[in-house]
């Protein structure tokens, strides 16, 4: 008896993520979010800039905390593997390239720096009741969690 092929079935094109696309697609629906709320009356303003202030600060606490918890945990293992002689570190080539990445990531930020301060700007000319409550809320999302 002969062995039989297997036959793959074809669904058609494959569907990969397209990260620029769904960003770009993200933007548009926050900005439409954002006009809409802000042809809405001052308490929902009010209420939805408080609310999603409060859930950006707890969630930013959160991912710091977490952040500083994983790069604090790789230092002290990196320093525990260098004292204990695994591991050799050529401190003064590391700093080198550190400051060479951190020069290249503010060169090409910089500019990008620039258009997200004037977003920033006018959503809080055009929206300064929604931008009061963000403020608000985003220190209350800090303190809570």
């Amino acid at each position: 008896m002969a062995p039989s092929a297997v036959n793959k079935k074809d669904d058609g094109p494959s569907q990969d993520f397209d990260l620029e696309k769904t960003a770009d697609e993200a933007k548009s629906l926050l900005e439409k979010i954002i006009k809409d709320v802000g042809e809405k009356s001052a308490t929902r303003q009010l209420i939805f800039g408080s609310a999603s202030g409060w859930l950006t600060g707890f969630v930013m606490m959160k991912l710091g905390k977490a952040a500083a918890f994983t790069l604090g945990s790789g230092i002290i293992a990196l320093q525990l593997a260098n004292s204990s002689g695994y591991v050799k570190i050529n401190w003064d080539k590391l700093t080198r390239g550190v400051e060479k990445i951190a020069e290249k990531v503010e060169d090409s930020t910089a500019d990008k720096k620039k258009g997200l301060m004037n977003k920033v700007k006018n959503i809080v000319e055009n929206n300064s009741i929604m931008a009061a409550g963000f403020t608000g809320g985003f220190f209350l999302g800090i303190g809570y969690s």
